[in-house]
């Protein structure tokens, strides 16, 4: 697992042992970077299930402003900060453990992306999207992406939220919401 591309281009990152954690595969990762590549510099990014930070981690290497990384599991808190410390992003990063919803519920800022990967197996992915379009964390013309299984069916959202487009990657799906 490494940075695609900007300051940390190339850096390896570090991985979580265990079944756990799934990390986003460089290919998916490269198609989804290459859907947003135009709306990362100065953003304001939310990596929801951050795992390993390498989605949030490489919206940072390209100019992103800020990368605010959520997890509710100290073991993976601790990895993001290392790869963040790899990387020499994190000064422009805060990490938080933390439940989901409630750092959803009492977001303080809006960001400009999201990132929702949590685990598949799970109904954590349909909730944030709700939790996202209820307390409003999204700035006008937000973009939040979605990683899950191909067959997983993910919801409309009421106005402003929008599904936008839903892209294949073998057995993974990307899904984009915009805010309008």
């Amino acid at each position: 697992m490494r940075v695609i591309t900007g300051t940390a281009r190339g850096r390896r990152l570090n991985e979580l042992k265990g079944k756990e954690t799934r990390p986003t595969a460089d290919r998916v990762k490269e198609g989804m970077f290459n859907i947003i590549q135009f709306d990362i510099e100065g953003r304001r990014v939310l990596d929801l299930f951050g795992g390993t930070g390498q989605l949030g981690i490489e919206c940072l290497s390209r100019g992103a402003a800020h990368a605010t990384f959520v997890d509710a599991r100290t073991d993976a808190v601790k990895l993001i900060r290392e790869n963040l410390a790899l990387t020499d992003l994190a000064d422009r990063a805060a990490v938080l453990t933390a439940d989901y919803a409630t750092v959803l519920s009492s977001a303080a800022e809006k960001y400009d992306l999201v990132f929702l990967d949590p685990p598949y197996e799970t109904k954590l992915l349909e909730r944030s999207l709700e939790l996202i379009s209820q307390f409003d964390i999204l700035r006008e013309h937000g973009i939040i992406i979605c990683e899950s299984p191909q067959e997983k069916i993910l919801p409309e959202l009421s106005a402003p939220y929008g599904k936008y487009r839903e892209y294949r990657y073998g057995k993974i799906k990307v899904t984009v919401y915009h805010r309008d």
